[in-house]
């Protein structure tokens, strides 16, 4: 008899050499060992965080542990005999063996249920009798990557970022240097025009009045340039979140008006103050209304509602204009990049950086076609610490609908 190495011999390999000599009264006694080692592997394989598909030959699913389904949307025991192909679609997962049956090893990026990235192994399976030839099955590994690629990306956004910064206040510091010397020279034309015939001297000094509104203008608008992308340091002091929407909102009347944009407000009674610098909050608001007011042009509805819980205090910005197209989604917040014509793109890139100089969170969720929800989280500055709830994280945005 053939002894095979200890490392593959389980309850299964020694019942499979003793099957011979098994009498039948034994059989139910095998047959509950063989019961509670499948529970006992299955309840480790559903206990970890990686995703774990056993398929045959032909794709059909024999295994899925608790974690997989959760990753596409699918419930584990209807899914067992069904083809892997026909229940995630999208992929070609007969193609992942590769021509020789080798270890394939590939990223995804999945919108249902949840947008997520995942990292899987597609290893071919083999009986420990035959090293080569045909795969007996397949095994797939997912590895949720999700958190580890976001932070990578945050890291070469900010990066790119403070770059960005760099360039643009060496530009606005050379473009300001002309502005200043065409201002000083036109400071001293129209001294020399006081000594010209009156009817020249009318039209020169329009032409010069003309000039001077061009120049300063040209100097406020790369100001506010520099203020806005700037990092500049917040000065937070006690402030009702409520009174600062408020504010925000009646400062933007006029413009409402003109689009005739619907503002329905839901705002939470009894808020806590929270540590703002007020400005740059409302300077957060401003670029999130008028994003909305942009993608609705005229006629649209803004809904705007504020809320709190025990740690954090969250601002929601619901508008019914476009949307924005999932594969835009994730480059939403890189500088300059914009879905409309006339946008810098550097609006929603401002109030993050706002917010997270606060200690917050931009959330987007978004609907192509029916619009877009722009939610801020801030902190609440009268909590300090909080035990957390045991069991499962909370389930993250979906930015795609099945």
């Amino acid at each position: 008899m053939e002894v095979r190495p200890m490392m593959k011999r389980g309850f299964l390999d020694k019942l499979l050499d003793r099957l011979p000599l098994v009498q039948p009264g034994e059989v139910r006694h095998y047959l509950a060992e063989i019961a509670r080692e499948k529970g006992f592997l299955e309840t480790i394989f559903n206990a970890i965080l990686e995703g774990v598909i056993v398929t045959d030959p032909a794709g059909r699913i024999l295994y899925i542990n608790r974690a997989a389904a959760s990753f596409f949307g699918i419930e584990p025991d209807p899914s067992i005999g069904k083809n892997l192909a026909e229940l995630v679609r999208g992929i070609d997962w007969d193609s992942l063996a590769g021509p020789h049956g080798e270890i394939v090893n590939r990223d995804l990026e999945v919108f249902y249920p949840e947008n997520r990235l995942l990292n899987f192994y597609a290893v071919p399976l083999r009986s420990p009798d035959a090293a080569t030839g045909e795969a007996e099955g397949r095994a797939i590994i997912l590895r949720d990557i999700t958190a580890t690629h976001r932070a990578t990306q945050e890291t070469i956004e900010s990066e790119r970022f403070s770059a960005l910064t760099m360039l643009a206040a060496g530009v606005a510091h050379e473009i300001g240097n002309p502005l200043n010397s065409l201002n000083i020279h036109l400071q001293l034309m129209q001294r020399h025009i006081a000594k010209a015939p009156a009817k020249l001297r009318a039209r020169l000094e329009e032409s010069v009045k003309v000039a001077r509104g061009e120049v300063a203008r040209l100097d406020n608008i790369i100001t506010q340039f520099l203020r806005a992308i700037r990092p500049q340091p917040i000065h937070p002091e006690p402030a009702d979140l409520n009174a600062i929407l408020n504010e925000s909102l009646e400062f933007l009347e006029a413009e409402i008006q003109d689009r005739d944009i619907i503002v329905e407000k839901e705002l939470a009674p009894r808020m806590p103050l929270l540590q703002l610098d007020r400005d740059q909050i409302k300077q957060a608001v401003y670029n999130i209304c008028r994003n909305a007011f942009q993608a609705m042009k005229t006629g649209g509805i803004l809904r705007v509602a504020t809320s709190f819980d025990a740690t954090r205090a969250s601002i929601v910005f619901a508008d019914t204009g476009g949307g924005i197209a999932p594969e835009n989604i994730t480059r939403i917040f890189e500088p300059y990049f914009t879905t409309k014509s006339g946008g810098n793109g550097l609006g929603l890139l401002i109030v993050r950086r706002i917010v997270r100089a606060h200690g917050g969170e931009v959330v987007l969720e978004s609907s192509p076609g029916r619009g877009l929800t722009v939610t801020i989280h801030l902190p609440r500055s009268d909590t300090r610490i909080r035990l957390l709830e045991q069991g499962p994280p909370p389930p993250r945005l979906a930015l795609d609908s099945k």
